[in-house]
């Protein structure tokens, strides 16, 4: 894995994990949502204006995308309503390369070396270290494996979308669908008042923080395979627990800690492959 694409998509960790420790405190997380998306697309549309690069071809890759994108996005508010972050985001996040990497070698032809495999069961097998074992609900576990589906689909077609597109006008186009079919439907279910109330410094952070995430890792994908970049991302789950002492107060056991040195190797194996 080339040494730029691992610090993009490390920085894409680092952005991600803060804006779902962000929308996951959120009183109301479905209207902050609504409101982190279309800050996003408000905030970065005129920088994609400027560096506007796009063909014809990319369309079916939006159209792709968006789809999974629009399914991550209410999966994952509404898990946030249900269900605690520590059980649904590790959970979702650790499944993620797994399936990528299947995916990629079982159906779409893609070749993989055993250090590789390796490299991102070592990051997976940290991940849950991280997490631990207990607590884990079965509608907690059928939301983070929905979402890791949801994940992987988006991860596998944007890694070829984005070969048609500049990374920062692929998002902006492939995240307009799913924000107006989403702030649509909450509107209508919620009404105006909860998404007003939802306006607040830490969901415009949120949504600033959402598309820079992500256009790291589009950037991660024109320079490595959808596997590397998924696994590496996923050390988000590492930066979340971190931060989850100062922000929510939770203890993190030595377990945690020997998952974040796991998570550390399978990256620097990673880079050497």
């Amino acid at each position: 894995m080339p040494a730029t694409a691992l610090a993009l998509a490390l920085g894409a960790a680092c952005f991600h994990a803060v804006w779902n420790l962000l929308l996951a405190r959120a009183k109301d997380s479905e209207a902050a949502t609504v409101v982190a998306l279309v800050t996003a697309e408000v905030v970065f549309a005129p920088v994609a204006v400027v560096v506007w690069q796009a063909h014809a071809s990319v369309w079916p890759y939006l159209v792709g995308s968006g789809v999974f994108e629009l399914a991550y996005f209410g999966l994952l508010a509404t898990a946030y309503r249900l269900v605690p972050l520590s059980v649904v985001y590790p959970l979702a996040r650790g499944g993620a390369p797994v399936l990528v990497l299947l995916v990629g070698v079982l159906f779409l032809g893609h070749g993989t070396s055993w250090s590789q495999a390796g490299a991102v069961a070592l990051v997976v097998a940290g991940i849950l270290l991280v997490r631990g074992f207990g607590n884990a609900d079965a509608r907690s576990v059928a939301f983070g494996l929905s979402i890791a589906a949801c994940i992987a689909g988006y991860t596998l077609i944007d890694k070829h979308g984005v070969t048609h597109a500049g990374p920062i006008t692929y998002l902006e186009l492939s995240m307009l669908g799913p924000t107006a079919v989403y702030t649509a439907a909450i509107l209508r279910a919620k009404g105006g008042a909860a998404v007003r109330a939802a306006v607040a410094p830490a969901t415009i952070v949120a949504g600033i923080a959402t598309f820079v995430a992500y256009a790291l890792v589009l950037a991660a994908l024109q320079r490595a395979s959808a596997a590397s970049v998924s696994a590496v991302r996923e050390t988000s789950v590492v930066f979340a627990t971190l931060l989850a002492v100062p922000v929510l107060h939770e203890r993190v056991p030595p377990a945690r800690l020997a998952g974040a040195v796991l998570v550390v190797g399978g990256i620097a194996l990673l880079a050497f492959t």
